[in-house]
């Protein structure tokens, strides 16, 4: 699919139960929108247009800072789509709330998770104050933004469940999670691997009603469940699923009650669920904890909210004191406590088999097959420093024609690993791989050009070679290490800037001129990383030792194009060659330059060409 009505598909941005979001560029006003297409079958089902009237208007029209935007709904050749705010960063790729968390987690302060879930708690009260419910709510459709106050939750697929049908909605889960479910499908890309894995967590975050399909309760109730497993996973990383550990016992130094709140939220009653989520953060986490809290406190917690119910069965347990508040106090406070757990009755043990004693030995021993423990294989991490975002000036004057113009271009903060990726790094990666070649048939790497050897089925690295970087690697095995790894290859504007360390003046990353005292050139063979000094930035062979695959394509006369485009430049649309950077342990000193390019086929390999990774950088 090519053309969507005025739109033009450029890539595809996820795939969900519900249907793909694509980015596409509108055909006449020639800007970037996302495309959510819904599924086909619905065009043959009678109630969908009247569903269809009667809420896409209502989920149209949400204008708040946490709900993506949609600007228009159509249909073509019998498809309805929706027109969205294409919440992309440079890269033109997206980032969810699943991904970030996955990056971040550690490094959240307790303040810091609360005010994301109360970001995503404003944004239900509003939708639900309008009429408009989400239905579907899980880490995978928030997406995050980063802005100049950090980082911003924004709400998608709001009231596609209803839109398209509860009872189509839940097959289509369904579907997707029995596919997940079968070993044959578990043999493809690491991307369809992650989908399988998000389709069957899903149904973690559905209410029980949605689950069982009997429609008890209210749409907002069933949005308030998932907002409890949501506030669960964002604060311990885990589903909170048959009898769970409260976030007070994996977050002990947690200020606020969050075991009050995440109780509340997964009720089985939706009668007993929160109405209106901000309301309940405020009250419960501000409210005394479990320890120490007393009959009176809870009573008036559960009494505080409209439309409460107070016989609540709740997850955990509340300590309260015999007689002192009364009876009914106890009575109420005791339906909360769930049932303890009935006492293990221990059986006597009799004879399995008691005809064994007439039995003769034999002396033939039973085969008993070796259980063959699956390790999970774990990358190697290089460490990373941080560029600092700013204007950097690229190029030069008195180079090669395609290092000119020098000009001054404007980068965001990113980060960069300090040295190429070694021997030791890459062969863990070709074992998690199982080959040298990628998902679409793409050469990885070629091992006669590299240190890297197949000795009985085993991959091997020559004695001494452990610490240099590897050698022979295509553009496109460079790509799959970096998303092995969770990172990706740097632009090559990124590069250039990092290569001189902060300096305008510097021609080479070690100054005006560089000796084979400070890099590996002109020589006989790659040295180990970090052998020489780094640069100013703190990143080490930024000259020789191995050319660097860089992410984008190479065109002649780029430049150009980036003096007049100067806001973080990504290269050309599509070419032949791609870029590599740095100058290798064969080069001559002049191709050490800093403004040096040299490019090849994405699929080329040379004892030369090795790569480093870099990172996007989220302030937070």
């Amino acid at each position: 699919m090519d053309i969507l009505g005025d739109y033009t598909i450029q890539k595809q941005l996820g795939q969900g139960a519900l249907g793909p979001v694509y980015l596409a560029e509108h055909r006449f006003i020639k800007k970037n929108f996302a495309i959510k297409l819904l599924p086909e079958e619905i065009s043959e089902d009678p109630s969908f247009l009247r569903r269809f009237e009667e809420q896409v208007s209502k989920i149209a029209a949400l204008d708040h800072p946490n709900i993506v935007k949609i600007y228009n709904v159509s249909c073509d050749q019998g498809r309805y789509f929706l027109v969205m705010e294409p919440l992309i960063d440079s890269f033109e790729e997206t980032v969810n709330l699943d991904r970030y968390l996955h990056l971040n987690h550690k490094s959240l302060s307790e303040a810091q998770m609360e005010k994301l879930l109360r970001d995503i708690a404003g944004a239900l009260d509003f939708a639900h104050e309008k009429g408009v419910v989400h239905g579907s709510l899980k880490p995978t459709n928030i997406l995050i933004a980063a802005t100049e106050e950090g980082i911003r939750p924004i709400l998608s697929d709001f009231g596609i469940n209803r839109l398209i049908g509860e009872g189509i909605s839940f097959i289509r889960l369904c579907g997707e999670i029995s596919k997940a479910l079968l070993p044959s499908f578990h043999i493809g890309s690491d991307r369809v691997i992650q989908q399988s894995k998000n389709f069957v967590r899903s149904f973690a975050f559905l209410a029980p009603e949605q689950k069982m399909l009997d429609g008890g309760g209210t749409q907002e109730k069933m949005d308030a469940y998932s907002f409890g497993v949501l506030t669960y996973y964002v604060l311990t990383q885990k589903i909170p699923e048959g009898c769970f550990e409260p976030p007070s016992r994996l977050l002990p130094d947690a200020k606020g009650n969050w075991d009050l709140l995440v109780n509340r939220c997964l009720q089985i009653n939706p009668n007993v669920r929160p109405q209106k989520l901000l309301f309940a953060m405020n009250e419960y986490l501000g409210s005394p904890k479990s320890i120490g809290g007393s009959e009176k406190e809870i009573l008036h917690l559960l009494e505080s909210e409209p439309r409460m119910e107070s016989t609540a069965q709740l997850a955990f347990d509340f300590p309260h004191k015999s007689e002192e508040e009364g009876s009914v106090a106890t009575e109420i406070v005791t339906a909360l406590k769930p049932l303890i757990k009935p006492a293990e009755i221990v059986r006597p043990e009799y004879e399995s088999d008691p005809a064994v004693v007439f039995q003769r030995d034999c002396h033939v021993s039973p085969y008993i097959p070796t259980k063959v423990e699956w390790k999970e294989i774990e990358p190697i991490l290089t460490e990373m420093v941080v560029v600092p975002g700013g204007q950097y000036i690229r190029g030069s004057n008195e180079g090669a024609r395609d290092e000119m113009p020098r000009h001054t271009i404007s980068l965001s903060s990113f980060a960069l690993d300090i040295h190429p990726v070694t021997n030791e790094q890459f062969v863990r990666f070709l074992q998690a791989m199982g080959g040298e070649k990628d998902q679409n048939n793409n050469d990885i790497i070629r091992l006669r050009d590299s240190r890297i050897k197949r000795n009985a089925g085993k991959l091997i690295i020559e004695s001494g070679y452990a610490k240099h970087p590897v050698v022979g690697v295509t553009w496109y095995g460079a790509t799959a290490y970096a998303k092995w790894v969770g990172k990706r290859l740097p632009s090559e504007a990124e590069w250039e800037s990092a290569a001189v360390g902060g300096k305008e003046t510097f021609v080479f990353p070690t100054g005006v001129d560089i000796e084979r005292t400070q890099a590996n050139f002109f020589s006989s063979d790659t040295t180990a990383v970090m052998s020489y000094a780094p640069n100013g930035f703190g990143l080490y062979d930024m000259a020789g030792n191995v050319y660097e695959w860089c992410q984008d394509w190479y065109a002649y006369n780029y430049y150009d194009a980036s003096a007049v485009e100067p806001e973080n430049p990504k290269g050309p649309q599509q070419g032949v060659y791609r870029v590599l950077r740095g100058g290798c342990w064969k080069s001559l000193k002049e191709d050490l330059r800093c403004a040096h390019r040299h490019r090849n086929n994405p699929g080329a390999v040379n004892g030369t060409y090795g790569f480093r990774c870099a990172a996007h950088v989220i302030p937070l």
